[in-house]
């Protein structure tokens, strides 16, 4: 879905507007690498144009904080930030929601992740599945994945459109799948 327009007062951005950012699954979404805390991904977020915003969030686990750093691009995402990262004290970046309407544009395979309609992502996601081998699975949203990629997605309001978020995650030592280590508001994300 590429636009540039205001939606009920949501600006979806066209795709050429966009960030072009990869992933390597448990490694790193962009300039982000999982297992860095959050001062150094707040310091390379700044090398790329966003500013952020910290904050303590509520604890999986009574043992070790969790924060949640939100990355605006600098004097253009005031009201909605364009990455969200999840750090957990001792372990470093564990998820990275990339939000639909003003995220980076995520290509994993080959395939644009972020900002899509849903059911077209899907059709494209499950030819590259069959194409390739790589299974198809559906994460807690009830969305299309692929087995082994540590990621989830999700789909999101932008006025009369849905477009597509996702949530990159490692999970380390510390869980077992994204439900584990993905704070429960991800699965909220609007």
């Amino acid at each position: 879905m590429d636009m540039d327009m205001d939606m009920n007062g949501w600006a979806v951005l066209e795709d050429s507007k966009r960030e072009q950012w990869g992933y390597v699954p448990r490694q790193l979404v962009g300039p982000l690498v999982f297992g860095v805390d959050r001062r150094e991904a707040v310091a390379v977020m700044a090398g790329h144009g966003f500013a952020a915003e910290e904050r303590e969030i509520d604890r999986w686990s009574p043992q070790r904080a969790q924060w949640r750093v939100e990355f605006g691009r600098m004097g253009s995402d005031k009201h909605r930030p364009a990455v969200k990262s999840y750090f957990v004290e001792g372990v470093g970046l564990t998820c990275v929601l990339v939000d639909g309407i003003r995220g980076p544009q995520v290509t994993c395979e080959g395939i644009r992740l972020i900002g899509r309609v849903p059911s077209e992502l899907d059709s494209e996601m499950e030819a590259c599945a069959v194409e390739r081998g790589l299974g198809i699975t559906y994460c807690l949203s009830g969305d299309l994945c692929w087995p082994g990629f540590e990621f989830d997605r999700g789909g999101q309001r932008a006025g009369d459109a849905v477009v597509s978020w996702a949530s990159f995650f490692n999970t380390g030592e510390i869980a077992g799948t994204s439900w584990d280590i993905t704070p429960a508001e991800v699965w909220r994300h609007q």
